[in-house]
């Protein structure tokens, strides 16, 4: 089960006025199960997103980055976006893409609109084919039940190997106007920064103008999706997507504006919970963990540290195991690749032990105070660098026995 990440509540979910979902089990990969999301949004919608940097990615990921940019140019405002699980539709080449369209196709049709106002995703195995047929035969399906107040079966139709859903609410008054966000995300494994295998999907009801939603897309997902790492694996499918129905009150076209960096703030608040959700659901975790390097002449420095300790196996397994292993971490900082670092000024907590003062062992360090930290569910390895006022933080989890055989089992 996910660490200290109760299952959502259905009715705490808000709708958002301009976006309704639907949902079908169209037996993609198993028999009943909810495996395909349609989001039909309003014409007024702005739509933005950022992608898996993988060099490999998936099908539907180029076919997405087409019709966004179509959309941008004019071509129509995007209408849908349409969600499979069971099938990544990636490492399947002219098929794949053939595949990905016919699915656009067949959603526009039933919706009325150009096949390139439709945005396709798709989440599950890599290198099979994606069996087209049935995922397009589940679409009126999934169209008969849309419904403005979905979310809670929307984020269970995009799980793979989650355990649980994924979602929450928030809502803020920028100015007198109220603005109703909603989002969804799915990943439980292959996640790293630059993107990772996961699905996110934030909705809001306020008119954003395209520039503005592109900008604060990146912003988001720099400060959530792009600081999370469980197993240091970059995915092929990776998307999160911005969504601004335009159905609210509130209007921004500029980022100058103190109403922008308002709803920046509640954006990426949120955005950070569902990210943090998958972390917690991390596959086999059952701690999670935060690393905060601070003190840093660069945000670049402080990421690379924090990734060197999130994504080391050795630092990661000794936290699974409580064992007060803590030179791993000190080796992982060594080895991140800021090759002017002084480690003679270095300073290691483990929440409230101070573990190593000025690169050594601290004199007054018991391990018996660092396996305390250790038993916890939630851990915070904090790293001050004596360097300058830059700070980054990432947040991961432990890697258990349970990792290896949900990942050697994941096609059985």
């Amino acid at each position: 089960m996910a660490v200290n990440s109760p299952i959502p509540v259905a009715s705490d979910l808000k709708p958002v006025a301009g976006i309704r979902l639907g949902h079908a089990e169209a037996g993609i990969r198993k028999a009943n199960r909810k495996d395909v999301l349609v989001m039909e949004l309003a014409p007024t919608a702005t739509v933005a997103g950022v992608f898996t940097t993988n060099r490999f990615c998936a099908a539907p990921v180029q076919v997405c980055k087409a019709h966004l940019e179509s959309s941008n140019m004019q071509a129509g405002p995007i209408r849908a976006l349409v969600v499979n699980t069971g099938n990544a539709n990636a490492g399947t080449g002219d098929a794949g893409l053939a595949n990905a369209n016919k699915t656009c196709e067949a959603l526009a049709a039933l919706l009325g609109c150009d096949a390139s106002q439709i945005l396709p995703f798709s989440t599950g195995v890599i290198l099979e084919p994606l069996p087209v047929d049935r995922l397009i035969a589940g679409l009126p399906q999934a169209i008969a039940n849309l419904q403005e107040d979905n979310w809670f079966a929307a984020a269970e139709a995009i799980m793979t190997t989650d355990t649980q859903p994924k979602a929450a609410s928030a809502s803020i008054v920028i100015g007198g106007k109220t603005v109703q966000m909603t989002g969804i995300s799915k990943g439980a494994g292959m996640i790293k920064p630059n993107m990772a295998t996961m699905l996110g999907y934030l909705a809001m009801d306020a008119r954003i103008a395209q520039p503005v939603l592109d900008h604060l897309v990146k912003r988001t997902a720099d400060k959530s999706f792009n600081c999370i790492t469980i197993d240091g694996d970059t995915s092929t499918n990776d998307s999160f997507m911005l969504i601004a129905t335009g159905a609210g009150s509130l209007e921004i076209n500029d980022v100058d504006t103190p109403e922008y960096a308002e709803l920046e703030t509640a954006v990426i608040a949120l955005a950070q919970k569902l990210a943090h959700m998958i972390i917690r659901d991390g596959e086999g975790a059952t701690k999670f963990i935060t690393v905060a390097v601070e003190e840093g002449s660069s945000v670049e420095e402080c990421r690379k540290i924090a990734y060197s300790i999130a994504h080391s196996p050795l630092v990661k397994t000794a936290f699974f195991a409580s064992d007060p292993n803590l030179g791993r971490i000190l080796a992982a900082i060594g080895y991140a690749g800021v090759d002017d670092l002084d480690v003679s000024k270095l300073n290691l907590y483990l929440d409230d032990v101070w573990v190593a003062r000025n690169g050594g062992r601290h004199p007054d360090y018991k391990e018996e105070d660092g396996q305390r930290v250790m038993k916890q569910s939630e851990i915070t390895i904090r790293v001050r660098l004596a360097r300058g006022n830059a700070e980054a933080t990432v947040w991961t989890c432990d890697l258990s026995h349970d990792y290896v055989s949900i990942n050697a089992d994941y096609r059985s």
